[in-house]
């Protein structure tokens, strides 16, 4: 891993609104730039919004497409590799919620959300490719949302080399504050049982669907301990540096790097027990 500077946004991305969505995602990748961030992150669905009812077909676009191309122009000119997100309509019209990765070398893997929450599973299809990326030395991965909560994805993830996991979310429901103790609660030890920095953010926002997002972005460290937040109802960003001697350190621990202690042959056999 290398140093690299993180930017986090929590935004509002209204269903139908895209090129406004786009608009409000420049203005945030144009100020991360500004500030030297390496790599900005936005919301799940924050291109397109985020809705569960068949009505989100109308705005949903294929990859490579109108969206994808207005990013990959938009890294080339600030430098930055920008992960956002959208509703993706796949070739044979299956609909996916789906993060791009850009940067100023083009369009990257596409991850399509892995896990449906149950009220998902009527309107969109499920991915089945777990990609990983690179920005220069660092390789990180991306989960969206419901994903979260399969910690054995998060270890995957970790095992392939993963050390900066961005997981954003459309995630309504609970005030800022409830949501950030729970993210608490279960992220920190995705951050701390696989030593990896994780990168969390919601949208924001009272949408007419009446949806209500509450605005919270987390930043810990490999140990679980939060470096940055931010929680509110308005749209907002924050800027960490992942130092990569923390993680060397973390890793470098024979106490606190639990993953090269692992026993896959005892998993392997418990779980054909079960069979």
């Amino acid at each position: 891993m290398e140093d690299v500077r993180v930017a986090v946004v929590v935004m509002e991305s209204v269903v139908g609104r895209t090129s406004d969505n786009l608009t409000r995602i420049e203005a945030f990748a144009l100020d991360a730039a500004a500030q030297g961030a390496d790599l900005v992150c936005f919301p799940e669905a924050s291109i397109t919004g985020y809705r569960v009812d068949a009505t989100i077909a109308t705005y949903a676009e294929p990859i490579p497409g109108p969206s994808s191309n207005v990013l990959v122009s938009l890294s080339k000119y600030t430098g930055l590799t920008i992960l956002s997100g959208l509703i993706e309509r796949g070739e044979d019209d299956d609909l996916f919620i789906s993060h791009i990765v850009t940067s100023p070398n083009g369009l990257g893997d596409v991850y399509r959300k892995l896990h449906l929450a149950p009220n998902e599973e009527n309107v969109y299809s499920h991915g089945d490719r777990l990609p990983t990326y690179r920005y220069g030395e660092t390789t990180f991965g991306v989960e969206l949302c419901y994903d979260t909560h399969f910690p054995e994805l998060t270890t995957v993830l970790a095992l392939r080399g993963v050390e900066v996991l961005f997981l954003p979310y459309a995630s309504p429901r609970e005030t800022p504050m409830e949501k950030r103790e729970r993210w608490i609660r279960y992220l920190s030890a995705r951050a701390y049982d696989n030593s990896i920095f994780v990168v969390a953010c919601n949208q924001v926002g009272r949408y007419d669907t009446g949806l209500t997002f509450p605005g919270v972005a987390i930043i810990f460290d490999p140990k679980g301990r939060v470096m940055t937040e931010s929680c509110g109802e308005s749209e907002r960003m924050a800027i960490t540096d992942l130092r990569s001697g923390v993680l060397k350190h973390v890793r470098e621990s024979k106490m606190g790097f639990f993953l090269s202690r692992r026993r896959p042959e005892v998993y392997r056999a418990l779980s054909d027990s079960f069979n």
